[in-house]
């Protein structure tokens, strides 16, 4: 059973071993920097009042994290944000990302985003499908967009509109 619950200061270090995973195994960011704990605190403390970070714990260590940030500063996307996930290795297969993804769409309901982003590699078949089955539809692959370890890097965007989930105030 994983618990998920709101990041903390002192989960900065976890979450970035997790996401040095990634980074470091070239399959699902185009970081290509090892990031400390304080960069996970500068990420945090950027944040703004629609933006937030969940980690998921089994057995007391954080297994994963959740994130959701807005797509753009810009007014018009006010109603658009990226989500996207990070497990171990070892935690995935098990249902935990359903779990977090499940939640961070919850989560941007009440936030009062009505699409969402997600952009994962092409050749990350299994996240691809992972997110199909949380309603996230493709809607293109970027070509050659990333270069990492001596290899070009296509993108496949992937979107979930909230049909129930109305427009923002248009007054500013």
């Amino acid at each position: 059973m994983m618990t998920i619950r709101d990041f903390q200061l002192s989960d900065s270090q976890a979450v970035a071993n997790i996401y040095n995973e990634h980074t470091m195994a070239y399959t699902a960011t185009m970081d290509a920097m090892i990031r400390t704990a304080e960069d996970i605190e500068g990420w945090y403390h950027k944040f703004g009042e629609r933006e937030l970070l969940k980690v998921g714990e089994v057995d007391g260590k954080i297994v994963g994290w959740g994130i959701i940030k807005k797509y753009s500063d810009r007014v018009g996307y006010r109603t658009t944000c990226e989500t996207a996930v990070y497990f171990t290795n070892t935690a995935t297969g098990k249902g935990y990302g359903t779990q977090m993804k499940k939640l961070l769409i919850e989560l941007c309901k009440k936030l009062k985003y009505h699409h969402l982003v997600a952009k994962i590699w092409t050749s990350n078949t299994a996240s691809i499908e992972y997110n199909r089955k949380q309603g996230y539809e493709i809607v293109g692959v970027q070509k050659e967009v990333g270069y990492l370890n001596g290899k070009w890097v296509d993108v496949t965007i992937m979107q979930l509109v909230l049909k129930d989930v109305p427009p923002v105030d248009d007054k500013f």
